[in-house]
């Protein structure tokens, strides 16, 4: 018997000794268990009560808090007091941060009022029971949702009343219904439509928009109408019609539109606003018809297509299409045709400096000029800017007849548009620069001709302009060494091919005073390429920028190695600056960067300009140089008396040196007039207080010359050629020696 049963028989007996008397202790025990049976049935019983309690509360919280639809509960004061997972999702908001949160901040501002009636009605008349309407909630980004709202407002007996919410997101419906109805307006027509949104992004085109403009809905959407504009109406034309749309929402007219393909056509277009509900500008809806066929319009379209609007020459189309016809012509005909490309010298300076509305008088007089002079078979076309293309066709069947024909028409073209032209401002001066390629019609591709007379055209402005070339095959054979140089110039930046060669700078007596550095390309197949040779060529490129950067880097570096050694601590060594080089807005702080990096003295570097990169822009000149002198470096002026030298420049630079030409030099004992600019030079420099020496000095006469007439320095073969590094400087240690012996 266990203890518990023990202790109860023993209590039931002390309370009625009776039962000794009545049962034995076997039946009371039997009647306890009985007992103890019958209370353990019913903590049973209530145990599995409680626990189906439990899992009829979390099938509701699980009910509740995963619902498809949000769930709110809203005290009568507005205050959200429960929400569930799914709401609290629509609104974009932890829901920790929502419990006691006023519901109708959430609430869009058109919306707000009408949200205040409903709650007030229903916490007010106890008939409204439940309410179903749409708004618009604004979710914690900022963005909004359309939402269908179910009402339900519960008084429960000793406890505060409330509302419960029903949040249902139809945002999706409702862009469906919009987009229903914009399909039902947009595409029942058979006209081109196109519809866009309140900012005027288009969001769809129909079949006919495609088949006019030849641009699928693919290619156009989210993108502005002003993909379509031609350019021929101004933008005030477009201000004023979207002045008319918003203030009556609706525009109608004909305007020039561009089709896929470039193609310029008429549309008669109209614009109409659509609102929605709440009158708010949800989209706009054109429509437009191809209004080509008309005879005018269709004139139009053939005059924009292929002429020159300026000039109304034939354009690059028409000439081409031409071109064709007359290669074919001549192959049957067996007559000799002419093309003249025809450049303006200088005519950007006029075109910058009189303004842009006087360069096209001046294009439009020379477009007269050139068709007044050909015949009426021959075409005169523009090809943009200032260049012109003349086609002389069946001259001769005698190449060289043809080509003296064709001779006579441009030294014509030369004698007129040589002639004065009277602009607006004043009378004013045009030369140009004309290449000549014949054509005969027998394999001859219309690209490469009129590339021949380009590369004519530019051999004409090379040798001087106001001049006609010829195209032969040495021009081609040159411009393909041009291009191979190019990339050759390319290579040798890469692999170092450039070396810095030295030429000495002395006195009369051949004292060092200093060197001048330059450039040689020692190219594993060409061998030694002096600068004539290539730096032309990079001039018309970038490619002189690095390479000069290279040569003042190159020299600074040399500097600060002389700067340890007494036999040329001394030495000035001048470096030449290209113009391209000089006119970078930056030059001054380039200069200064190396000078800082290599640590040298700068009045020990001396830089070199030519007459023509001063007169290019005298203030620019000025102000780069007096910027470089006050930290000390020093000035040469290179080929001096070969430009248009002027007291009136020379007098503000702040140069150190004037380098007399090598031209002059030479000419010393054998043309007097030279030697008269020699003296004169040298007698100006020093009434200037500017040093002078002469460069190209190779005979003794001509040192003697020199030192009778006062000029202090020399540079040339009978001093030293320009050599290498090692070659210098042993060249100063033979200086060194032939002194103290």
């Amino acid at each position: 018997m266990s203890n518990s049963l023990r202790s109860s028989a023993e209590q039931q007996l002390s309370r009625n000794p009776r039962l000794l008397a009545v049962h034995s202790s076997e039946e009371i025990l039997h009647e306890l268990k009985v007992h103890q049976i019958e209370l353990e049935m019913q903590n049973e019983a209530l145990r599995q009560s409680q626990e189906a309690l439990e899992i009829s509360r979390d099938r509701y919280i699980d009910m509740y808090e995963f619902s498809p639809v949000g769930k709110v509960t809203i005290s009568e004061d507005g205050l959200i007091s429960e929400i569930n997972l799914k709401a609290s999702s629509l609104l974009g908001v932890d829901r920790a941060n929502l419990v006691h949160k006023r519901f109708s901040h959430f609430v869009a501002k058109s919306d707000v009022d009408r949200w205040h009636r409903l709650f007030l009605s229903i916490k007010q008349d106890s008939t409204l029971k439940e309410q179903h309407f749409e708004m618009s909630l604004v979710r914690g980004d900022g963005s909004a949702i359309d939402t269908h709202l179910h009402c339900l407002y519960r008084q429960i007996e000793n406890e505060a009343p409330l509302v419960r919410l029903t949040l249902v997101d139809i945002s999706k419906f409702k862009k469906a219904e919009t987009e229903l109805r914009i399909a039902a307006i947009a595409f029942d027509s058979q006209e081109g439509m196109m519809i866009t949104d309140a900012n005027a992004a288009i969001l769809r085109v129909n079949a006919s928009f495609t088949k006019i403009t030849g641009y699928t809905e693919e290619e156009v959407k989210g993108k502005s109408p002003s993909i379509l504009r031609s350019g021929r109406q101004t933008n005030q034309f477009y201000e004023q019609m979207w002045r008319g749309i918003h203030q009556t929402g609706y525009w109608e007219g004909e305007i020039w539109n561009k089709r896929k393909n470039g193609e310029i056509y008429p549309e008669h277009l109209t614009i109409s606003s659509v609102n929605c509900r709440k009158g708010n500008l949800t989209n706009y809806v054109a429509t437009l018809t191809d209004i080509t066929l008309s005879s005018a319009a269709a004139e139009e379209i053939k005059r924009l297509a292929f002429f020159d609007q300026l000039t109304g020459l034939p354009n690059r189309q028409l000439l081409m299409d031409r071109l064709l016809q007359a290669l074919a012509s001549s192959g049957r005909s067996g007559k000799v045709g002419g093309l003249l490309f025809i450049d303006l010298d200088n005519f950007k300076t006029i075109n910058d400096t009189l303004g842009h509305a006087i360069g096209d008088i001046l294009l439009k007089k020379v477009a007269d000029r050139l068709v007044a002079i050909v015949r009426q078979d021959d075409t005169v076309a523009r090809l943009g800017g200032d260049e012109f293309v003349v086609m002389l066709e069946n001259l001769s069947e005698s190449p060289i007849e043809a080509a003296t024909l064709t001779e006579a028409v441009t030294a014509k073209i030369l004698d007129v548009l040589n002639k004065p032209y009277l602009l607006a401002t004043g009378e004013y001066h045009s030369t140009p620069s004309i290449g000549v390629t014949m054509f005969n019609g027998k394999e001859q591709v219309m690209e490469e001709l009129l590339k021949q007379a380009d590369i004519a055209m530019y051999q004409a402005k090379k040798e001087g302009k106001n001049t006609v070339r010829f195209f032969d095959q040495l021009m081609q054979t040159s411009i393909t060494d041009r291009a191979a140089l190019n990339v050759d110039l390319r290579i040798a930046l890469e692999k170092c091919q450039f070396k810095l060669y030295y030429q000495l700078q002395a006195t009369h007596t051949g004292q060092p005073v200093g060197a001048e550095a330059l450039i040689r390309w020692e190219h594993p197949v060409r061998g030694l390429v002096t600068p004539l040779d290539f730096i032309p060529y990079a001039e018309e490129s970038s490619l002189i920028l690095v390479i000069g950067q290279w040569v003042l880097e190159t020299a600074c570096n040399q500097l600060k190695i002389w700067e340890g050694d007494p036999l040329t601590c001394d030495l000035q060594l001048a470096v030449n600056v290209s113009s391209r080089q000089f006119r970078q807005r930056n030059f001054v702080e380039q200069v200064l960067a190396v000078l800082n990096a290599t640590v040298i003295d700068p009045s020990k570097l001396k830089l070199e300009l030519t007459e023509s990169l001063v007169l290019e822009n005298v203030d620019d000149t000025i102000i780069k140089m007096n910027a470089l002198k006050e930290i000390g470096v020093r000035f040469s002026m290179d080929d001096f008396g070969t430009g248009f030298s002027s007291l009136a420049y020379l007098t503000q630079l702040p140069l150190s040196q004037i380098k007399i030409d090598q031209a002059f030099v030479r000419n010393i004992g054998v043309r007097k007039s030279d030697a008269v600019v020699i003296q004169t030079i040298i007698g100006m420099a020093k009434s200037l207080e500017i040093e002078v020496i002469a460069e190209g000095v190779e005979t003794e006469s001509q040192r003697a010359f020199l030192e009778q007439n006062d000029c202090p320095l020399c540079q040339g073969y009978l001093f030293s050629k320009p050599v290498a590094i090692e070659e210098f400087e042993a060249l100063m240690m033979n200086d060194t020696d032939r002194k103290q012996r």
